[in-house]
Order: C-alpha cells, then structure tokens, then sequence
C-alpha cells in the first residue's frame, strides 16, 4: 500500500469536535491507471474507506442527502421521525454500491467490542453504521474495491489523528478532471449564541463538477484573506489555461459525501439541520453541485459535549423550537467548515492512477 495523504492539522479538523475520531483504510498500487489510459479496464488499486467513529455516548445523527444517484444504507433509519436517533459510526467509502459492504465491516469491529445499542441482558449489540459510497469503479481495475475487511480495519485505526488527501475513501477520488480527496476543517465559535461550540466536517471530494475555477486557477469565489490562509497564491497565465483545458475531461458519474459535527446537545431535528447546511458549504465549493449524476449525501452528528456559556443563547419566542438561535448560527459556521473541507481535499491530494493532482497542475500557486 503506497503511503499518501498528510496530517490533517490539529485545530482544523473534525476530531477537535469531543467524542470523534477518525481512521482510514485504502490500497493504492503504484502501477494503478485510469480505465482508458493504458487498459480498457484499468489496472492495479485505488480506492479505499474512511470511518467517522462516534464514541460520544449521547450522540445524535441525522442525513440529508440531494445527489440524484446516491449509494447510501441506513439513511432512512435517521430520519428524525423515526425511532432510533443515533449511530455509532458513519462509514464512506469508494467501490460505489459494491462499497457498501464495507458497513459489514465495521459492524463486526464493533460488535466485537460491544459497541452498539444494547437489545437483550445477554450483552448482545446492533452498532448503526450508516454508509454512503462515490463512483471510483474506472479508478484502477474495476472489480477491485473495498470489502468488508476495510471497514473493520479503519476502524481499528481510527483516532484523533489522521490523513487527508488521497487517503481512505477519497484514494480513487477525483474532482472535475482533477483528483479529489478526503479533506477536512473546523472552527471552535467564539461568541455569540454559540460561544464555545466546535464545528467540524469532513468531505470526501468526488464531484462531477469542479472546485477550482478554470477562470483564475484558484478555489471558487476565495478572497484574497481566503487565499492568504491557505498559502495559496494567483498562479500564471499558462497553469490557469492549463486548469481550463482539463475542465473538458471531467467525469460524469460522480459523488461529494462526508459528515459534519458540532459537540453542541441537539435533537435529532436540528441535527439534520446541520446536515442541509453542509449541503450549503457543498454549494459554494463545487460548480455544479447536486447534479442529476453526483450521489451528495451529507451526514451530520451532534455529540452533545458543550453547551454554550450560561445566558449565551437567547430565549426563543412562543412557539419556535428552544434552540433555534443556537442551531442558526451553528448552521452558518458548518456551511463554512464544509466548504473549507471540500477545498482542503482537493489541495491535499496527489496523483494517483494517472489523474492529475491540483499542486501539480498549478504549482506557482503554492506560496
């Protein structure tokens, strides 16, 4: 298995969110291709799992998905009507539907070690694993995908720390004509009504459209401030017509999927609001997003670790749901924190199966 992918930074990532940790399993091969560079197939690996682990025990989670050919099990479960309003793990992953046999995975790691809600006074156990998968299938050869064994072993690497880029489920990942990834973010809010809170995404890029503007060769609609923070700087004439030019090969049968986290207590309501938001963040960093061909599914959880500083939250009028002004200015700083996530992945990522990474591409960008 190639090494790839850098740390995600302490401080921006969301593990700063208490009572989550992530872990990745993938194969790269160095001899991997595209399906059409150099075999009608493709040839070697290049996909790979992610797993959102939530040791939180109070955990809520919820889904909000918008892509019109999405893979996903267990979204149903999460909606806020029904009667289980948890999970304790959230899994992506490549290998479009054949990926989701990679829940089997981490429901057999938790299982293993008791994780998942109690049903009889024997110790017996059902983990919720929700799971949603991209289309990587013409990445490396096609019936190489992940299994059951890669959902069991990212969770047991699963931590505070970990990679981003082509790393996990984001190993076989592009975005328009450029690779994709698994990047993340967070922010910890403070002040206003939700002084003290932490929000968190992580994204796994792989859109039909793209995240780098074929106008200038940078991320779309970043100010100059947005630029400076992350080290990124207006690239030559030649490198941005170079970005242009690609922009005509993109892939048509893609996906955007990821979770976003806040430790605030919510119900399972405003969860899934933070959900829609994400969907927000999306928005802003692709162009299209939520095409008739892309699966975006974004999952959200709310650990409930933090409450913000007493009086911090104004009372909600007669009528209105309790924490309203909370989740709104939650659901401000999650649309941020997801765009942001979706843009890291692509600026972590390096090539894998002849798909061009975006710093290799743009170079001059790099400050």
């Amino acid at each position: 298995m190639t090494t790839i992918g850098r740390p995600a930074r302490a401080g921006d990532r969301i593990t700063d969110v208490a009572g989550i940790t992530v872990g990745h399993h993938h194969r790269v091969d160095p001899d991997a291709r595209v399906a059409g560079a150099e075999s009608p197939n493709g040839h070697g690996w290049a996909t790979g799992t992610t797993v959102v682990l939530i040791t939180a025990v109070d955990a809520v989670a919820a889904v909000d998905v918008r892509g019109g050919g999405p893979g996903t099990r267990e979204t149903d479960l999460l909606d806020p009507s029904n009667t289980v309003q948890t999970a304790h793990a959230i899994v992506l992953s490549g290998g479009s539907a054949y990926g989701l046999a990679t829940a089997d995975g981490v429901m057999r790691a938790l299982e293993d070690d008791g994780v998942g809600l109690p049903l009889d006074d024997l110790g017996h156990v059902v983990p919720i694993v929700p799971a949603a998968v991209i289309f990587d299938l013409p990445v490396g050869a096609w019936d190489h995908r992940p299994d059951a064994d890669f959902g069991a072993a990212a969770v047991r690497a699963a931590a505070t720390d970990f990679a981003v880029g082509s790393v996990g489920a984001g190993a076989g990942a592009r975005a328009g004509s450029l690779k994709g990834g698994v990047g993340t973010a967070s922010v910890t809010i403070p002040d206003g009504p939700a002084a003290g809170v932490t929000v968190g995404a992580l994204m796994v890029a792989n859109p039909v459209g793209a995240v780098i503007d074929p106008r200038t060769g940078l991320p779309f609609d970043h100010t100059e401030a947005d630029l400076d923070a992350l080290g990124l700087r207006r690239p030559g004439a030649a490198e941005v017509a170079e970005v242009a030019a690609l922009a005509a090969k993109q892939t048509v049968l893609n996906t955007t999927i990821g979770v976003v986290a806040t430790d605030a207590a919510l119900d399972a309501a405003m969860t899934r609001r933070l959900a829609m938001a994400g969907h927000d963040g999306l928005g802003r960093a692709i162009r299209p997003a939520h095409s008739p061909l892309d699966g975006d599914t974004i999952f959200a959880v709310a650990t409930g670790r933090a409450r913000p500083g007493s009086g911090a939250v104004p009372d909600a009028p007669p009528g209105m749901h309790a924490d309203v002004a909370l989740v709104a200015e939650l659901c401000r700083h999650t649309a941020d924190v997801a765009q942001r996530a979706i843009v890291d992945a692509v600026l972590a990522a390096e090539s894998v199966a002849s798909i061009p990474a975006y710093r290799d591409v743009v170079p001059s960008a790099f400050a």
